[in-house]
């Protein structure tokens, strides 16, 4: 039994910064349609700007969100603007050309900070990285602890933008129905960059918060891309609530994945899930709470 809370309290905590890291993916794929194949790159140069600031200023990961966010929203909506706006306008025989221009830029961002910080291993230790409390015989990371709470108050603070602003609704009514949304005086070109900009800096709060108890290097974005999707397919494409039991699943199935069947098999146990619900519940958890 203390095995199941021990893995049951990691999975929570886990799942809670892959909702995060999901919530900006189906942001970004319920406005455009298409799957931003460079999110989890967009991540790890998120996780570089914070490892620099550590290393060359001192300065905390957590105080670095408000370095990290903005610079990733910034970039974000550059890539948007700049890269993936002109493409919606160009008739085209392949459609995916959006999807399959996240894959250059991810693969550019990569080779970028590669080139800036080799190919080496890098991790930022602080003086809790490896600290735990203890409720009876349960220990709780400090820093996954302190994440959770970041990941919680943002959750809630994206939720009331796009459901108490005129942005937010915005955001929501081009997801629904976009030709609705511009016959109602919606500028979807500019809703796009934003959103683009709001999934990039999700995902730079989830690595900057990560990677206290993580490692970095320039190929660490292809795992997480791939664990956004899953999260996406799982809540329900385009559905931000969906993203969170999305993310929680994830967490929760690597976890006791982990604990009971073994470290090697906890990418896989996620997969299968993956597999399972598209073929038996292709809608995600959106299909069951209609949100």
């Amino acid at each position: 039994m203390e095995v199941f809370f021990q893995t049951l309290v990691a999975g929570i905590l886990k799942g809670s910064l892959y909702a995060l890291i999901g919530m900006g993916m189906t942001l970004i794929m319920g406005v455009m349609g298409i799957i931003n194949l460079a999110h989890g790159q967009l991540m790890m140069v998120a996780m570089y700007v914070t490892f620099t600031l550590h290393a060359f200023f001192g300065i905390d990961p957590y105080l670095s969100l408000v370095v990290a966010m903005p610079t990733l929203f910034i970039l974000g909506a550059i890539i948007q603007q700049w890269f993936l706006n002109p493409l919606m306008k160009v008739e085209s025989i392949l459609p995916e050309n959006q999807v399959l221009m996240t894959v250059g830029v991810g693969m550019v961002l990569t080779e970028v900070m590669r080139f800036i910080f080799t190919s080496d291993y890098k991790s930022v230790q602080t003086s809790y990285s490896k600290s735990a409390w203890y409720f009876w015989d349960i220990s709780v990371s400090v820093p996954l602890t302190i994440d959770f709470f970041f990941a919680v108050g943002l959750t809630v603070l994206l939720l009331l933008f796009l459901i108490k602003t005129d942005t937010g609704r915005a955001i929501r009514a081009t997801a629904q129905d976009k030709d609705a949304a511009l016959l109602m005086g919606v500028d979807s070109e500019k809703i796009t960059v934003i959103t683009f900009g709001l999934g990039a800096a999700l995902v730079a709060a989830a690595g900057t918060l990560l990677i206290p108890v993580y490692y970095l290097f320039p190929d660490i974005g292809g795992p997480f891309t791939r664990k956004a999707f899953v999260i996406c397919v799982l809540g329900g494409m385009g559905s931000a609530v969906g993203a969170i039991f999305g993310g929680m699943t994830l967490g929760l199935a690597e976890a006791f994945g982990a604990a009971y069947i073994g470290m090697e098999f906890e990418d896989m146990i996620g997969l299968i899930i993956f597999i399972l619900v598209l073929l038996f519940l292709p809608g995600g958890f959106k299909r069951l709470t209609k949100v």
